[in-house]
């Protein structure tokens, strides 16, 4: 399924990367950030779950809902309630609109609200803003259509819901989001380039970890 050449999201992009429990797409998403330009301009990522994988770098900054925006280039994690933050979560994507030069990282998209006004402005004006998003989502039939159709990359692994798949096959190339992948394997569409591709599985989560860390260090001043 391979077409052209592979690349990487900029600082305009945004990228949907979706699958079922399990399947691998959390690791990706995780993957994607390792390569993210968080050296140009701050990252937020928005951590519903508490997963595991980037709570485990403690370089990277935990800041709250409610604190001014990061300024400095970097990684920095957020921590929301699923609805009980719904309306603190609305206002915190509102500064990060009107601050710009800002990148997001949300895991588990479904659980902000389908009617998100916040949401809906960052995926349509947010290219440029220089808020890069990359979304994750185990069911994307239940996201905002807004992160589906404002893709400029889809990451797609095993979906097991008929409307999942349906969701993505508006907005991909026919047959794209049919085709079975092996566990911890992906596809991969590229919009602008129309590329697409069979990715095997992204590196390990000590990888992952290991390449964050190493970009988060500063470098190490010369001796004259």
């Amino acid at each position: 399924m391979a077409t052209g050449a592979f690349r990487f999201p900029s600082i305009n992009h945004r990228v949907l990367t979706v699958g079922r429990t399990g399947s691998g797409k959390t690791q990706a998403g995780a993957w994607l950030l390792s390569e993210a330009p968080f050296h140009e301009q701050p990252y937020i990522i928005v951590d519903y779950k508490f997963d595991e994988l980037l709570n485990g770098c403690d370089r990277i900054k935990e800041i709250t809902l409610t604190e001014r925006l990061p300024k400095q280039p970097g990684l920095y994690i957020v921590h929301p309630t699923p609805e009980v933050d719904d309306d603190a979560v609305e206002a915190f994507l509102w500064d990060v609109w009107r601050k710009e030069n800002i990148g997001l990282f949300i895991d588990e998209g479904y659980m902000i609200p389908q009617t998100s006004k916040s949401v809906r402005a960052l995926l349509t004006q947010g290219r440029s803003k220089s808020i890069p998003v990359i979304m994750l989502s185990q069911r994307p039939a239940w996201i905002t259509r807004f992160a589906v159709s404002e893709a400029d990359f889809y990451m797609v692994f095993h979906l097991q819901h008929h409307g999942d798949k349906k969701r993505i096959a508006e907005f991909t190339p026919p047959g794209f989001a049919q085709k079975e992948t092996r566990e911890f394997h992906s596809k991969w569409f590229d919009v602008a380039k129309n590329n697409t591709f069979f990715l095997k599985p992204v590196p390990s989560a000590h990888e992952i970890l290991s390449r964050i860390d190493e970009r988060l260090t500063p470098p190490k001043k010369r001796l004259i």
